[in-house]
């Protein structure tokens, strides 16, 4: 019986130990959503997000993050990203991203009638010309521009951009 206690208390205090290693390491990601008020995008609300790039060796995940109510009318979003490097070059392009569909339903993350999606810009990046090759403040502005404005259900749109390992 004290071996089994003795082995208990000592499990419990390596996984401890490794619980405030895992803890301390810290994750290179930038990360910021903004409340859409009354759960309305405006066309003319442009949410931007300002992060710097230290590391110019390392690639970088981008990704929208965009949560909605089951209610939203479409299945995907039609948005414009403008992208304003250190030296001041702007970058544009326009996106047809994908929510959901007739047999699957929405493809994001749910819980009660709320769903949150996580889509890869990296693609979109590329085609643009969009690389993180100087150190400095990178400047996203993104735009709805989907036919129905204002974009009733959106509840919130923000970016994550994650340093690869």
């Amino acid at each position: 019986m004290r071996r089994a206690s003795r082995w208990l208390a000592q499990s419990i205090v390596w996984l401890s130990v490794l619980c405030i290693i895992e803890g301390c390491t810290q994750l290179e990601l930038y990360e910021k959503s903004v409340p859409l008020a009354a759960q309305r995008w405006e066309n003319t609300y442009r949410p931007t997000f300002d992060f710097i790039i230290k590391d110019t060796t390392a690639r970088y995940d981008v990704a929208l993050v965009l949560r909605h109510r089951d209610r939203y009318h479409y299945n995907n979003i039609w948005l414009r990203i403008s992208v304003t490097d250190p030296q001041g070059k702007n970058y544009s392009f326009e996106t047809d991203l994908l929510l959901g569909t007739n047999e699957k339903g929405w493809l994001g993350a749910g819980m009660d009638d709320i769903y949150e999606h996580r889509i890869s810009l990296q693609k979109e990046l590329l085609t643009a010309g969009v690389s993180f090759r100087q150190a400095g403040t990178y400047r996203f502005s993104i735009e709805q521009v989907m036919r129905e404005d204002p974009l009733e259900e959106v509840m919130n749109v923000g970016l994550r951009i994650e340093k690869k390992p």
